[in-house]
């Protein structure tokens, strides 16, 4: 049975999917929604969720225990993997919309069609500027742990106090971004599977070989002086400083958590039925948190144990290991290819958001809609094809990106506010705010007030961090001075 490309719904559909529609023919090629049938599974779901959401901040999590303390510090952790784990199922259910069960692609569809247009704008502020943050801040940590390889070298060579080991983040940063540009023509986020499995082990590697090192560490006996309520105030830290500290690691554990404003994307990709992606995206929510949170356990309190209530803000960047050096360097390599997958997963909504809009515009442009095939050594699965907008407007998105990665190498300060301020509104409210919307549950009743509280509780947390993060990037911005050499 052939399709008639003149119907105008699918047509467009086919369009926006980048394939032309003179050559998708079979409609046993098209899902229910007229796009080409989807091929992701439950562990390539799983896969895009663990490369979003485990970044190398992991391995600042034993200094969010340091300032927080063992008790509270470890009960934070497992707390936000239970609400995260619970938002993102109540996340999964707005897939489809309630009645027509119509495909919501994106996070900010899902928000229209469940809370109308004004939440629709509010939703896409807050998820752009969240996406685009991550990708100018993977760019820099890419950037700081290609040095780290570099001054791990050095250090090896002329002893750990070597004061010519230092180096110039700048370089790398323009080799990121031309690596960037390369994979950014990957036409979208379903195709990206291979990447965020590659990333996924990378991610798990960098994390063992961290919290693997702590752990030596505290078995030869050379574990520093914790406590039960962490850093102390006294000398060197004042009252004010400890406050401060402990709202930025809250809201650093918060944002490690994160993968909301990409969970719709990624469930977009599973190949199901009608009702049967969201039973696949819950189990993959399970599987992913899970993981996560047995990973971040065993970095944080690892971490913490070895280093005390001085940890470093990164256990591998930030030398709190110098030997075996080509250990370090391995772990550095993961950081590395981690965050180029981790890069891809957060720009293909910012990608797949700019192109939809200019191929409704200009639905009849061969440059914004023609396909143009590339066959590579006659094998099948080397082939790819290269479109004219695709190539321009990523391109120019990554060289922009990385400008600004350049201009601001203290920009993950800014990133740690802009991710304090997304945290709740993408990751509690909205998938709160749909649930209640979508179950029509009634106010005053008990399921209501305690998704109220959920959401209030949640709130005052990221105001918390946003402070943190406003004293931190105060800092940054005191002790910065424009330098080629960056320490």
């Amino acid at each position: 049975m052939k399709i008639e490309v003149g119907e105008e719904g699918t047509e467009n559909e086919i369009r926006e999917s980048g394939l032309d529609p003179a050559k998708v023919a079979d409609v046993g090629d098209l899902d229910d929604d007229g796009r080409p049938k989807r091929t992701g599974t439950l562990w390539t779901a799983s896969a895009h969720i663990i490369t979003a959401v485990i970044g190398s901040g992991v391995l600042s999590l034993a200094w969010c225990i340091a300032q927080l303390g063992w008790i509270v510090g470890i009960s934070t952790l497992l707390i936000f993997s239970c609400i995260t784990l619970y938002t993102s199922n109540l996340l999964a259910e707005c897939y489809r919309s309630g009645g027509t069960a119509k495909r919501n692609y994106t996070y900010m569809d899902a928000v229209k069609a469940n809370l109308g247009g004004r939440m629709n704008i509010a939703c896409g502020l807050a998820q752009q500027a969240n996406l685009n943050g991550l990708v100018v801040g993977y760019t820099i940590t890419a950037a700081i742990s290609m040095v780290a390889i570099r001054r791990s070298n050095c250090f090896h060579e002329r002893g750990h106090e070597a004061a010519s080991c230092q180096f110039s983040s700048k370089p790398y940063m323009i080799g990121i971004g031309a690596s960037q540009i390369i994979l950014s023509q990957i036409r979208n986020i379903e195709d990206l599977w291979w990447l965020s499995l590659v990333a996924t082990i990378t991610s798990f590697g960098y994390s063992s070989i961290g919290a693997g090192l702590a752990l030596a560490t505290i078995v030869s006996g050379h574990g520093k002086r914790t406590t039960p309520t962490g850093i102390e105030v006294g000398a060197g830290i004042t009252s004010a400083q400890k406050m401060w500290r402990m709202f930025t690691a809250f809201g650093d554990i918060a944002i490690a958590y994160t993968y909301s404003p990409v969970l719709i994307e990624v469930q977009d990709t599973i190949k199901s039925t009608e009702g049967e992606s969201s039973k696949v995206m819950k189990k993959a929510n399970i599987i992913s948190v899970s993981a996560t949170t047995v990973f971040y356990l065993m970095c944080a309190c690892f971490g913490y144990a070895a280093f005390g209530n001085y940890a470093h803000g990164n256990m591998l960047t930030g030398f709190g290991f110098y030997e075996p050096f080509w250990l370090i360097d391995i772990a550095n390599i993961f950081i590395v290819l981690h965050l180029l997958g981790a890069y891809q997963v957060m720009a293909q909504p910012v990608f797949g958001t700019v192109e939809s809009c200019i191929k409704r515009r200009w639905p009849d442009s061969k440059f914004v809609n023609k396909e143009y095939p590339v066959k590579l050594l006659g094998l099948k699965s080397l082939n790819f094809s290269i479109n004219l907008l695709r190539l321009s407007w990523r391109s120019m998105y990554v060289v922009v990106a990385t400008s600004v990665a350049i201009g601001f190498p203290y920009f993950n300060e800014v990133l740690a506010l802009l991710g304090a301020v997304s945290y709740w509104p993408l990751t509690v409210y909205f998938p709160v705010a749909m649930y209640i919307a979508r179950k029509k549950i009634d106010r005053g009743t008990l399921k209501w007030f305690a998704l109220q509280l959920l959401t209030m509780v949640t709130l005052l947390l990221a105001i918390a961090a946003a402070c943190g993060s406003i004293e931190g990037f105060g800092e940054a911005l005191h002790i910065f001075k424009p330098s080629l050499i960056e320490k």
